[in-house]
Formats: structure tokens, sequence, C-alpha cells
């Protein structure tokens, strides 16, 4: 008996992340998955090719591992990694064509808006932006063009969170692609295909990279007929990871649980900090009981993520002060990595959101986001508190 043999469904989430996909390598024994660093495969003879392998675009074996370990992470059946986060949700939007409209959550992370509202809604794909807590606003935006609802939870910056039950039910209702970016939140705190979502998407530069230190993204869904078309769209467009971003993944979904463990509890002792200090107007974290999406979130997801945002009183001149005198707290865009990463939105991550949208949609000067790492607690506290004095 082998690792092929392993009944999926049996196994924790740790058991998964170290073993799903991977086995060891048939020619050395190999415990990790080797690095298929080359763009094509011979043939035996012309078309007789070797398990679908003929050209990297197409398919690699360092990738084909990922995918399959991702999807058993995410309780899917299929995985499909492209070149970046971005070019997952390029990919999910090459489902749809000209006169199609799609709904997004008002609070969505900034390259996703530019990418529907730049880069899309020219080739005649257009977008309206809801209020995913309100599920009247919601179900009055569909209209009979609508064929995909996008969203995220916790969102981008402002942690909102959503219902995905509640969402997926007036999406299906409709016959409409539903779909979820689980960046933020991870498959170890949230499963959004069990809550009714037909596609999950990752920045896998993200928690699922977790150092850094590469570029990538991923989908995730059960229905075979939407795997073949979005491999298809992975194929014929070809944004594609190389086999060592694949092979880091890897490396780093081995350990996602237990760093997401450590991530879960600095954020709600920063939280709990920053909810006490005299120069903060509003802290954002699922994980207080006084948030809004608190008991939602309880429901959905099994903690309460790495990720909290908060508002400086004095606007842009104080955030400014405070974000140049961090010392533990890097000033850089980005997420989810294991050193503790510091934002400004409005002019950072959130920048090509206009002006009068970003403060409709709550995104002020004053908004810092902070992607707590894993290092010592009283550390990262201590320079907030020497920033913030």
């Amino acid at each position: 008996m082998g690792k092929s043999d392993l009944d999926l469904k049996e196994l924790g989430f740790g058991t998964l992340a170290i073993h799903a996909g991977q086995t060891p390598d048939p020619v050395y024994g190999a415990i990790s998955t080797p690095i298929f660093q080359t763009s094509t495969f011979v043939q035996k003879s012309p078309g007789v090719i070797v398990e679908d392998y003929d050209y990297s675009r197409a398919a690699n074996p360092t990738r084909t591992a990922l995918e399959a370990n991702l999807a058993a992470l995410e309780g899917g059946k299929y995985g499909i990694c492209f070149s970046s986060g971005l070019a997952s949700i390029a990919a999910v939007i090459h489902l749809l064509k000209s006169g199609d409209h799609v709904i997004l959550n008002d609070d969505v992370y900034g390259g996703t808006f530019r990418l529907f509202d730049k880069v899309f809604q020219q080739l005649g794909i257009s977008h309206s932006m809801v209020d995913m807590s309100d599920t009247k606003a919601l179900e009055a935006a569909f209209n009979p063009q609508t064929k995909l609802v996008w969203i995220e939870t916790p969102t981008n910056p402002k942690l909102k969170i959503i219902d995905i039950q509640a969402v997926a039910k007036i999406a299906h209702a409709d016959k409409v692609l539903f779909a979820v970016d689980n960046t933020f939140a991870t498959p170890y705190l949230q499963k959004p295909l069990e809550l009714g979502a037909d596609i999950v998407s990752h920045s896998s530069t993200k928690y699922l990279g977790g150092h850094s230190d590469l570029i990538g993204g991923a989908l995730v869904v059960n229905d075979k007929e939407l795997s073949d078309k979005l491999h298809f769209i992975q194929k014929a467009v070809g944004a594609v990871p190389s086999p060592l971003e694949c092979f880091m993944v890897l490396r780093s979904t081995k350990t996602l649980h237990l760093r997401m463990d450590a991530h879960c509890k600095n954020a709600r002792q920063i939280a709990d900090f920053l909810k006490q200090h005299s120069a903060i107007e509003q802290v954002m974290y699922p994980g207080l009981p006084t948030d809004p999406g608190h008991e939602v979130a309880k429901r959905q997801m099994k903690d309460f993520g790495g990720m909290v945002s908060f508002v400086i009183k004095g606007g842009l001149e104080k955030s400014r002060k405070m974000l140049e005198r961090v010392k533990i707290f890097s000033l850089a865009e980005s997420l989810g990595g294991v050193e503790s990463l510091v934002d400004h939105p409005a002019i950072m991550s959130h920048a090509s959101i206009p002006k009068k949208m970003r403060e409709a949609m709550g995104i002020s000067d004053g908004l810092i986001r902070l992607s707590v790492g894993i290092e010592d607690s009283t550390d990262l506290v201590e320079d907030l508190k020497q920033a913030l004095s």
C-alpha cells in the first residue's frame, strides 16, 4: 500500500497538507516532488505521450502535484494553477462573453477592481459593486445578463465578512456562477465549496506560499465540465506558474496549518491592543465580538485570520508618520508572509480605485492594513506602540 491508496476523505488537514498530491519519486524515491524544469517531453511515437505530458504550458508533473494538493485542501476535486492570483481571476472572467454582467462585493482588492474595470469592461463585460451583507441589494443587482457573482471574504482591506451560504443561495436561484476569493482565509480556515461556491480562487503568493518569495494563483472546483473549461483556458492563454514556483508552494502548504494558527493568535492580540489605544478610531477584525461580521465569521470560519485593519485618528498625516516609524513591521504591499507587513491601502494596494469610490467604500486616508506575521506577539505590539506614540 502506498500514498496513492490513501483515502483523502479520511485524513485531517495537516496530513493532507503534507501528503495530498505528493508521492515519492518512482525513479529515485525522493520524498519531495521533483522540479520538472523542462519545456517539453520526449514522445515515444508521434502523438504517443506519457500521462498527457507533451509541453509544460499544457501540463507539468510538478504543477499536477500542486493542483492535486490544493484541490484536496479545499475539499474540491480539481485544481488549476496560474502564474498569479490575478491570472486565476482572469481565467474565470474568460468563461464569460461580451454583454455578460458580473456582481462584485463593494470592498474588493484594487487589482481585482482594475482587472474588471480597466481590462474586461472595454471588452463588453460589465460589473456592479454591491454591499453583499445586504441581501436585498444583492438581489436587486441581478439582471438577465448576470453570469457571475464574485466575492472576497474576509474582504480586502476592510475585512468585512460575507455570508457565503446566503450568497450561494441567491446566485444559484438565478443559475449564476458563484466564485469566492479565499486568499485571506485559506482552506485551513474556510471551505467555500462546502458552503455552496462553484469556484474558489487564491493568490498563492499570499498565505499558501507564505514566505514572500513567489508569485502564483490557483482555482479549485468540483464540476468536471467547469474544470475542463478552465484547464483549456489555462493552456490556451498560457499564464502558468513555473515548475519552481509550484515546488515552492508545495513546500509551503506543508506548514500552512501551523503558520495560520500562529497568524491568528498574533492577530487577536494585536486587535485587542489596538482596540484599547487612544490614537485609534476604529479596528476591523472579525475576531472581535463587537465586529459586525463576527457571528457569520464564527459560523463559516475555523478562526479569524491574520489580517487586521484599523483607522488612525488624524488621517493621512498621522498615518504617514506611524508608517515611517515601524521597525519590525515592514511597509510593503502584499500579505500572508511569515514576516509582518503594513500597508496604506489608499496609496498602495488600492490606489487603482478612484478616490471618490475609495471614500464611498470607506477606504479613507487613515486606514491601515496589517498582515500580522508569526514573530513574537509581544515584539509586534511594542513596535506598534512606539510607532503610534
